[in-house]
């Protein structure tokens, strides 16, 4: 359990660096050449990956490969919606509730056997 509660702290950082990674440009550098936002970008993403890999790699003592990657969706989620909304300005929809629900679904289908015994 406690490889899975570092795991998930680890991603849920580096997840907000590879959300400012991805998208914080399309704000910030918006008037600049696509080039400069890009290696922006990739200086970025060179701490996110310093968190992730190591991250996936302790999970991975806990967790199969697909758990791991639904766990990963699930913080992805958890931090684009509140970047998308105070961040970039941009309104909330429902259509975060649904995909927070299709995930939902993901989880319990990838997980039901650690769970439920399935």
């Amino acid at each position: 359990m406690k490889a899975i509660l570092i795991s998930c702290s680890m991603l849920m950082c580096s997840n907000v660096f590879m959300t400012f990674a991805w998208y914080a440009h399309l704000k910030e550098l918006n008037g600049k050449p696509w080039l400069v936002a890009a290696l922006a970008s990739w200086g970025v993403a060179l701490f996110e990956y310093l968190l992730q890999v190591p991250a996936n790699r302790i999970g991975y003592q806990a967790l199969n490969l697909g758990q791991l990657k639904i766990m990963q969706e699930v913080i992805t989620l958890s931090i684009f919606v509140p970047f998308a909304f105070f961040y970039m300005k941009e309104p909330l929809k429902l259509d975060y509730l649904w995909a927070a629900f299709c995930i939902l679904g993901a989880v319990f289908f990838i997980f039901r056997q650690k769970l439920f015994g399935v």
